[in-house]
């Protein structure tokens, strides 16, 4: 699914981000990524969805050489990806329904195919009740479900959550990786990016630590050591 070979990159300024990276990700696999600030984590997520390209080194990501794409292909690899930040990104003057669709409008979805898929996906998330108010109706936990649910609109192979927690208290942030291993049930490879040292033991999965850019531990029942 995942595959880093040697992957460096490096900025104008100061030390290279990540470091001689090599990683492999099984499909279904369900992995943390872990690490202090600076540690490379948002390099990696950045480097995973084609933001930046990398310095050396080869990415894929089952077919696709990530750092070797055309401009014009990233958004069809970004469709294969489902990624959920922590502040969310939805649009405040959008309905929760409109906010689902609109991942599916902006392809040129069909009305039709987005009036059977929207409503799965709010189901899947448990905001089935909720698909006519708006963002600022809601809480935190409900509103990162909201984007758990459009990340999911294109049926992605990958979904990568980059401190999907971050805002939220402990029950709604439990929710949240509640929903995660739910998803990654279905068969979805998930990639989890957090700080979270609770959450992360508590999960018992493959826990992979970077510290300054290097990759330092890779352990299929892993703890936040660091």
């Amino acid at each position: 699914m995942i595959r880093l070979k040697n992957v460096s990159k490096e900025y104008t300024a100061g030390e290279p981000a990540l470091r001689n990276i090599h990683l492999h990700v099984q499909p279904g696999e369900f992995v943390s990524v872990v690490g202090q600030s600076g540690s490379g984590k948002t390099t990696l997520v950045k480097l995973l969805i084609a933001e930046e390209k990398p310095t050396k080194g080869q990415i894929t990501i089952g077919d696709w050489d990530v750092g070797a794409l055309h401009p014009r292909d990233i958004p069809v690899l970004r469709r294969q990806i489902g990624v959920i930040f922590q502040d969310f990104k939805l649009l405040p003057q959008k309905t929760v329904y409109e906010n689902v669709a609109f991942a599916l409008e902006a392809c040129g979805a069909p009305n039709k195919q987005i009036r059977t898929i929207v409503p799965q996906l709010l189901k899947i998330v448990n905001l089935e009740d909720k698909a006519d108010r708006y963002p600022a109706q809601l809480s935190g936990g409900e509103q990162q479900r909201v984007a758990i649910a459009r990340s999911l609109a294109h049926r992605p192979k990958l979904l990568v959550a980059d401190e999907p927690t971050g805002n939220l208290d402990a029950l709604n942030a439990r929710e949240i990786i509640n929903l995660l291993l739910k998803i990654n049930q279905f068969g979805t490879t998930v990639l989890l990016v957090t700080h979270n040292r609770e959450i992360v033991n508590g999960l018992k999965r493959r826990v992979i630590t970077l510290d300054r850019g290097l990759l330092v531990n890779d352990a299929e029942v892993g703890k936040y050591v660091l």
